[in-house]
């Protein structure tokens, strides 16, 4: 089989535009190597710093990674987009315009004979209880409905603004490991083998790339992200690597 590729956390747009069109112009780079041999690309959210969808417009910017998945996609290669904490505010802009599906909570998918539990990872696992508060705030259908009627021109440029200095928003999380028993994602990972066997966790938002067992052929999976690390997965149909793109 072809391979499967997988990336999260490229936080487009962030700091500035400006400091951001180099990890852009790499990103590009990575997705014409691998369209090469992909037989589906997985993007894990994150991918810009700050999306919002407006009935009739969508954030200035960002034409290079959006013209070359609609090549990608045009040539028959799926892709699949999963939304982060940064981009939670997408609604079908990808499906109609790129023919890219969005969901916004985890999805199983099965690749020759190995099972996938695939998502960003916000909100996921015990603890981080302040976030999980802000993300029901942030994802009440009144609070968008809200924030829409923000002229586009302070309603993106106050989002950007607090995506990059606030913490809390802006998913800067401490990229220091913090052993098994405090990671959540983790323990995530463990809590739904109790319920059922998957043999890979695939996982964003951490910002940290690790591969860790988790159980009898099961693996937790976190891509790390495009800011400092500039890694990723492949699947190749018997095992899982993480990888880092060095051009």
């Amino acid at each position: 089989m072809k391979k499967i590729y997988f990336a999260s956390d490229q936080h487009f747009g962030a700091p500035t535009p400006e400091l951001s069109l180099p990890r852009e112009k790499k990103f590009v780079a990575w997705l014409d190597e691998v369209k090469e041999d992909a037989e589906a690309i997985f993007l894990l959210g994150d991918l810009f710093d700050f999306w919002f969808e407006y009935k009739t417009v969508v954030p200035k910017g960002f034409v290079r990674i959006l013209g070359k998945l609609a090549e990608i996609r045009d040539s028959s290669i799926p892709i699949y987009f999963f939304v982060g904490n940064h981009d939670l505010w997408m609604n079908d802009y990808f499906e109609t315009e790129l023919n890219i599906p969005v969901y916004h909570d985890n999805k199983e998918f099965t690749f020759n004979g190995k099972t996938f539990l695939i998502g960003h990872g916000d909100g996921k696992g015990p603890g981080d209880k302040g976030y999980k508060r802000m993300k029901k705030v942030f994802t009440n259908p009144f609070s968008k409905w809200l924030f829409r009627w923000l002229h586009p021109d302070v309603g993106v440029s106050l989002a950007q603004y607090l995506s990059v200095k606030n913490k809390l928003i802006s998913g800067d999380e401490d990229v220091k490991f913090l052993g098994e028993e405090n990671e959540w994602l983790v323990l995530y990972a463990k809590r739904k083998l109790e319920t059922k066997h998957y043999n890979y966790f695939i996982f964003g938002h951490r910002h940290l790339p690790m591969i860790l067992p988790v159980g009898e052929n099961s693996e937790y999976v976190n891509l790390g992200d495009w800011i400092g690390y500039f890694t990723y997965g492949v699947f190749d149909g018997e095992k899982f690597e993480l990888k880092k793109f060095e051009k």
